[in-house]
């Protein structure tokens, strides 16, 4: 990336890291490619004589909004999910623009409404962890908080049944961070992962960077391909069986068995992603693969991101005991990302019965908007789509059955001030996926009468 001058002035109101923020953001806007890589903290600490916290809270909200990514020891990215460069002959007018004049009406697949977050709790949590005895002049355990595990334990017991201890939590930034952690500990035994195919692209991709040998296996109506599992030599398995990432199945007991066998038969190990199971509208989620018959094969991994907050960084692994001890070895020189007063206000939130209540309000709130996407396009469009997943998460997928160039939809809907986000289904086929946790329930029933008009239009070309 090419030096670029940042206009940064600290005489203005506007806080430091917002004006960090829009510049970057404008950059990417009008300039910057997908892939290319962000100058570091440390270096627009020194070049812009800024904190280290002014930078990373900028960055965290590039990333929040889907702008930027990031690779666990490589740094920050512009994301690849930005399929469209703004057009050079809008450079002129965003100088006049603001952010909301760009994009209007954004169909990220997995964020939520500002409203969502609960800003005077978290703040009066905070300011009491503040004034608390905590010692922000120490290296915390290097496993992140130990209060914070304890309710992440307790939480894990009593809503998903699995089965574990403070010791076996790893608190994490991120879900990029935990898969990060799990192919450090297991990269001298194993050199193959099976994936689930279609798969979550941000698992594969950390996978791939350490030189791991990819498997595909193929999703069926139950969830995966057990045949092809059982002819896999991989030692180690990617999946999301309470909701598959791409098509929202679910692997019903008798199958999660099998592919438990299939670990303890083989000495492999299972990656169980449960990314959204706090999200589901329809039934009550089930219990993890984590807990059936006390296995010492699965690999849980959870998040914060999807029912809380994506910019706070919180995630978390569970441990088999039996890998503790490799990834006391590996990771003996590391401390957990999180600050550590983000993990003392989590734990209160949580100990405190908000995170309960919250999780009340996230689905309440999310199942209204669901439907009304669900409902819409069932009304509006369904000789023309096909649904191929709904009933939990943060959106909507949706594959075309007629003719229609998505890509040209998609170029259409950035004229419009509207963002579309696609998923190659296979290497010939490409869906859209809707999200809808962004919107307040008002403004997603204007952009999907806004999608569907421009869909008439681009249909009839």
């Amino acid at each position: 990336m090419e030096t670029v001058l940042y206009n940064i002035d600290s005489k203005l109101k506007k806080p430091i890291y917002l004006q960090l923020y829009e510049e970057i953001k404008k950059d990417i806007q009008t300039n910057l490619k997908a892939g290319e890589k962000l100058p570091s903290i440390r270096k627009m600490t020194t070049d812009y004589k800024i904190s280290k916290n002014t930078v990373q809270t900028a960055y965290n909200q590039l990333f929040a909004e889907g702008y930027i990514e990031s690779i666990p020891q490589s740094g920050y990215f512009v994301s690849e999910n930005l399929y469209d460069s703004f057009k050079k002959e809008k450079e002129v007018d965003l100088e006049n623009k603001t952010t909301d004049d760009i994009i209007k009406y954004d169909f990220y697949p997995a964020c939520l409404s500002a409203d969502t977050f609960p800003k005077k709790i978290w703040l009066r949590l905070y300011n009491k962890v503040l004034k608390s005895s905590l010692n922000l002049g120490i290296y915390h355990n290097n496993q992140g908080d130990i209060e914070l595990r304890e309710q992440i334990v307790k939480y894990l017991k009593s809503s998903r049944s699995v089965n574990c201890t403070v010791d076996n939590i790893v608190l994490t930034s991120g879900f990029a961070d935990s898969m990060f952690i799990v192919s450090k500990i297991l990269k001298d035994e194993i050199k193959k992962i099976a994936f689930e195919t279609p798969s979550y692209r941000v698992a594969k991709k950390v996978f791939e960077q350490h030189n791991f040998e990819i498997e595909e296996i193929e999703v069926q109506q139950n969830g995966i391909n057990l045949n092809q599992l059982k002819k896999s030599n991989a030692k180690l398995l990617y999946l999301t069986p309470s909701h598959q990432y791409f098509f929202g199945v679910t692997t019903p007991i008798a199958n999660r068995i099998e592919i438990i066998n299939w670990a303890k038969d083989n000495n492999s190990y299972i990656i169980e992603d449960d990314y959204d199971s706090e999200l589901s509208y329809n039934n009550r989620p089930i219990p993890a693969m984590q807990g059936i018959n006390n296995n010492e094969q699965v690999i849980y991994t959870g998040t914060f991101s999807k029912s809380f907050s994506p910019s706070i960084r919180v995630a978390y692994l569970v441990l088999p005991t039996k890998l503790l001890k490799k990834y006391k070895k590996e990771f003996d020189y590391y401390f957990s990302n999180i600050p550590i007063d983000i993990q003392k206000t989590l734990a209160l939130f949580i100990k405190e019965g908000f995170w309960e209540r919250h999780l009340r309000k996230v689905r309440t709130q999310n199942k209204k908007k669901h439907d009304i996407m669900k409902n819409f396009l069932y009304s509006k469009m369904i000789d023309e789509i096909e649904i191929l997943r709904e009933g939990s998460g943060l959106n909507i997928l949706i594959k075309p059955k007629i003719n229609i160039d998505l890509e040209i939809l998609k170029k259409e809907a950035q004229n419009n001030y509207m963002k579309l986000y696609l998923r190659n289904l296979n290497t010939k086929e490409e869906v859209l996926s809707m999200g809808f946790g962004g919107f307040k329930e008002n403004d997603l029933k204007k952009a999907l009468e806004i999608f569907y008009t421009l869909w008439q239009e681009q249909k009839n070309k």
